[in-house]
Formats: structure tokens, sequence, C-alpha cells
């Protein structure tokens, strides 16, 4: 497998992810419903059986049909719990790119996206990415736990499956490090959360996009995308894998409708979908928890690569006035209201 390297100077990451030669042409289908033997068995294969949902399991040959949910080892990581134990001192460090990788494909259809699964799917595969989530804690090597999901080929994505990616690190990735550092900072000098803060402050702004009983949705005030937006808890909370079945459904609901709203705001957009959670490990700094979607509408200039400094054409106050037409619309029509 590859190794992860760390920058001469910076604390910036990259990982080289050797692929396998017989990498499998997404155009078969891998994901797919009498594909099964394309990917690795599953870990888990929830099916529908009698009114009543069934946590099933592959065995060796004998693979589960008529799944609605089916998780499993991704066949191409880009980490791996085989990695080479090598390391290498600066200027030219790196360390073994160690780690699980598993596959979570959100339905069996093919023409599904995350924009069009229903609330009551997409409610399952958040309990399935939580349970997955706790068991991997527990795993030797495991500092951290990313959760992401690309949809569209400008996004990096090529199966037409929907699927999210749980992927482990040994090491806290930079960008949560740097929120939990600053997190914390503020927190000792103002004793607030800086994430309710800014929830508090966007509730019924002109960022705010949706908002349900327990979560809103808003347009981030230095977007590096345009149209980017999170979804965040509206009360305090830093552990997704301790929210509640309700809070469950209820982000469901947000999340199918905002991601149903984007579809319809900006037509056959790629984005990518990521959570950021607090890292789960004893004297860990930890973080008001959130998702943030990138909608991938452009390329980056030169500024926007080289230095860091984003550039967007539209305003987070209009592309949040514009989502929030088309997420009002998506969630009256979810709810039943027209």
């Amino acid at each position: 497998m590859g190794d992860m390297r760390k920058d001469y100077v910076s604390e910036r990451f990259m990982i080289v992810s050797k692929k396998d030669d017989k990498v499998i042409d997404p155009k078969k289908l891998p994901f797919a419903p009498g594909h099964e033997a394309m990917t690795n068995p599953s870990v888990l294969s929830l099916v529908a059986r009698e009114g009543m949902l069934q946590r099933l399991q592959d065995n060796e040959d004998e693979y589960v049909e008529n799944w609605s949910i089916r998780v499993f080892e991704s066949k191409n990581p880009i980490v791996s719990i085989d990695a080479e134990n090598s390391y290498s001192d600066k200027p030219f460090y790196s360390e073994p790119a160690y780690g699980y990788h598993y596959i979570v494909v959100a339905s069996p259809n093919p023409k599904d996206t995350f924009a069009t699964i229903d609330i009551e799917q997409w409610s399952n595969v958040l309990v399935v990415v939580q349970d997955r989530l706790r068991w991997l804690y527990t795993q030797k090597g495991v500092t951290y736990v990313s959760i992401f999901g690309d949809h569209g080929e400008l996004a990096g994505n090529k199966n037409p499956h929907p699927h999210l990616n749980l992927l482990t690190l040994s090491t806290i990735p930079p960008i949560i490090e740097e929120e939990s550092e600053a997190s914390h900072k503020i927190l000792n000098e103002k004793g607030v959360c800086h994430m309710c803060q800014t929830v508090n402050e966007e509730i019924g702004g002109p960022r705010q996009v949706l908002q349900t009983e327990g979560f809103i949705a808003f347009c981030p005030w230095t977007p590096s995308y345009p149209y980017e937006f999170w979804i965040s808890p509206k009360k305090h909370t830093t552990h997704f894998s301790k929210i509640t079945q309700k809070e469950i459904n209820d982000l469901a609901l947000i999340l199918r409708s905002t991601l149903g709203g984007l579809s319809k705001t900006v037509k056959n957009v790629s984005y990518n979908l990521v959570f950021h959670l607090s890292p789960e490990k004893k004297n860990s700094r930890q973080i008001h928890w959130h998702i943030e979607v990138y909608p991938i509408t452009k390329s980056w200039s030169g500024l926007e690569r080289g230095y860091g400094i984003h550039l967007n054409d539209i305003s987070p106050e209009q592309a949040a006035e514009k989502l929030g037409i088309a997420c009002r619309k998506e969630l009256a029509n979810l709810v039943g209201i027209l």
C-alpha cells in the first residue's frame, strides 16, 4: 500500500495511494445488486423483511440478496491495515497509510443519488454509519474516523451508486486539528463554543438556508465554494455517535431537503459531503460536529490554489436566498405540505 507524507514545513499531508492493477470498471456497476462478488464481502447488509430491517452479512461465496444498504471494505482502499510499517524523517517525513476504509452503499438503485433517496433510507444510512463509527473507534491504531461522500465526476466519484466512505487515520487531520485548536482557544478566552455562537447568529439571518427542529443549514460567512453550505445541530453537541434516533431522523430530513434543493438550484452539480466530527479518543479537544457540503461549480484559480484566498462569483447571502427557496419547496414536498 501507499504512504502518508507530510509537507516540508507545514501541517499538510498527502497520501500516495497505490491502486490495485485490477481496478474494477465503475461502468460495470460493482455496487449493484447481483454484482456483490465484485466487491469485498459485506460486513453488514440491511434487508427489509416483513416490515422489519434485518442485519445480515455475506458468508464466503454466499451473498445477501435484496439488500437496501450494504457495507464492505473498499476493494481499492486509500489506507490499509496491511500498510508497511516504515517511517522516514524530516524533511521527507512519511508514515504508513494505516487504517480502515469502508464503503456504505446508500441505495441498491444506481439511478438514485443523495438528493433522491427518501428520508427513511437516509435515516437508516445514518444509523449504519453511526454503528460503524463506534466500532472503528474500538480498533487499534484508529485516531480519527473521516466520513465523506462524493457526488459527480468533478467531485471525484465515477461510481453511479450513492455511497459514503468511512476512512480511518492514525493522526488527526490538519483541518480538524486546526478547527479544534481554534475552538478551544475561543472557549478559553470567551467561555463559549464558537459554533454555538455561529448558529445563534445565523438562525433567521440572511445566510440561513433551512432549519428543522434540531438542525440549521446555512451558507458560511467565508465559503470556499459557491453555494457551499453547512448543517449543524442547534444545540451544543460534540459526538455524532451519541445522537438519538429522533435526532437522526431530523438530520435525515434536513440532509435530504438541502441536497434536493441544491440539485434543483444548480443543475448537474457535483459536490463533496464531509462530516466534521470530534476525535473520539480521550484527551482529544472536541468540536461542535457538523456537516459541510462543497458544490464544485468551477475550477480554482492560481490565487485559490497558490495562496488559499478563495474567489466566489455569488455571495453566501445570494446563495442562501436561492438555496432557501428550493430547499423549502423540497421540504414541503417531503413532509406532504404541497
